[in-house]
């Protein structure tokens, strides 16, 4: 660990600066970059992405804001890099955003925390169920702070819905409907010509060799979500991008962020792609629904669904009545980045702690086995194994493409 680093893992003086690398500069850390560079108390000294004009134009914005505050009216002090571990090597980086495409965070995270740097990883925080434990792990060994992306556990209403659930408002608990879409498919895009410009072979990094298709990369600053997301070799589909918003939401409810369900359970036609059922341990049913969306709570006197911006509870009453000074109060947070930045100068945890994200976006990969397979699975959420199917625990990993290894 860097001396930056050390004196960085002492409580910090409010007004020290945090330095921020990006790394990944498609549509999501845009927007990302944007929030950070408004937020005081911090300095972005570096972005990277295997696509020039991408790169190019986040040095540019990154400059541009910091120019507005210099009386010369130019600044020149961020610096773009195509490879994120020239990134990772520079000692005057604090902390790293990423939100690269799911296949590499786990490489990225990795390498981050052994660098020395506090982390923000978008979600779904990982490819495999085996990533998201190497994760945590490195996390913890090097003593760093990680944020996962899954900003609504810092919104009012996702807050507000599962504190009411956990203070038995609808009494006990008997299922819980999460409304995302379906599971990835294996990709069968064909060759398109390969711009100058893009490293393609960085962009697919671990991930098997293909030829390059605009449809999973498309080049230059683009305004949307790029469909890799759609191929199981990128990422798991809704189940884990959505999920990883939705299913953390019900664990968060459940009271269940440090365990996990102990059965998933297809339905009659996996291909559907909807009505995986996941059984925990107290009883619990939650199921997946791909035709609906939000988070509905179904309990013995009531039900509440939440949503992003949405909040119905019934009966009404349910939520009527405060909550008492003896009741269970959540993490609360009402900025996800500032939470970050928070927890990095205090040490603490914060809201979407890695094991948080580890924790829900490995739900939604047992949800995608049990769609992938067909197979009924007996799951032990404290070994992270499959019980008595030793083909399924082959499951939990995937071999990464020579030379990259994820060692922790």
């Amino acid at each position: 660990m860097s001396q930056r680093a050390r004196s960085r893992a002492a409580v910090s003086g409010p007004n020290d600066r945090i330095t921020l690398g990006f790394i990944g500069m498609g549509r999501q850390n845009r927007s990302l970059l944007g929030g950070f560079l408004r937020k005081a108390g911090t300095q972005v000294v570096a972005v990277c992405d295997v696509d020039t004009t991408r790169r190019e134009d986040a040095r540019q914005r990154v400059e541009q804001f910091y120019a507005q505050g210099k009386r010369s009216g130019t600044y020149h002090g961020c610096a773009a890099y195509r490879d994120f571990r020239e990134l990772l090597a520079r000692s005057d980086v604090d902390a790293v955003v990423i939100a690269t495409p799911d296949h590499w965070h786990a490489l990225q995270v990795v390498a981050a925390a052994a660098a020395g740097k506090d982390i923000y990883c978008e979600k779904p925080l990982s490819l495999t169920i085996a990533e998201a434990r190497a994760m945590v792990t490195a996390v913890r060994r090097y003593d760093r702070v990680l944020q996962t992306g899954s900003q609504q556990r810092s919104s009012a209403e996702f807050r507000r819905a599962c504190e009411l659930v956990r203070n038995g408002r609808i009494g006990r608990v008997e299922r819980v409907v999460v409304g995302v879409g379906g599971p990835s498919r294996w990709c069968d895009l064909p060759e398109e010509p390969l711009e100058p410009g893009l490293d393609w072979d960085l962009w697919l990094g671990p991930a098997p060799w293909r030829p390059y298709n605009s449809i999973l990369s498309p080049r230059g600053v683009h305004d949307h979500f790029p469909h890799w997301r759609r191929y199981r070799e990128y990422s798991g589909g809704a189940m884990t991008d959505w999920g990883a918003h939705h299913f953390d939401i019900a664990q968060w409810g459940l009271g269940m962020d440090g365990s996990g369900p102990v059965e998933v359970i297809p339905p009659d036609e996996p291909t559907s792609g909807t009505g995986v059922r996941f059984r925990y341990a107290n009883g619990v049913e939650v199921v997946h629904d791909s035709s609906q969306g939000g988070v509905r709570f179904l309990g013995t006197d009531g039900w509440i669904f939440v949503d992003r911006g949405k909040f119905e509870a019934h009966p009404e009453s349910v939520a009527i009545e405060p909550l008492g000074p003896g009741a269970v109060r959540l993490y609360y947070s009402d900025d996800h980045l500032q939470n970050w930045l928070d927890c990095i100068r205090t040490r603490r945890r914060p809201i979407c702690d890695v094991e948080v994200g580890a924790r829900s976006v490995t739900v939604c990969h047992l949800g995608n086995l049990a769609y992938w397979h067909g197979r009924r699975l007996r799951w032990d959420p404290e070994r992270e194994r499959f019980l008595g199917d030793q083909e399924a625990n082959r499951w939990l990993d995937r071999p990464m493409r020579d030379p990259w290894k994820l060692v922790v």
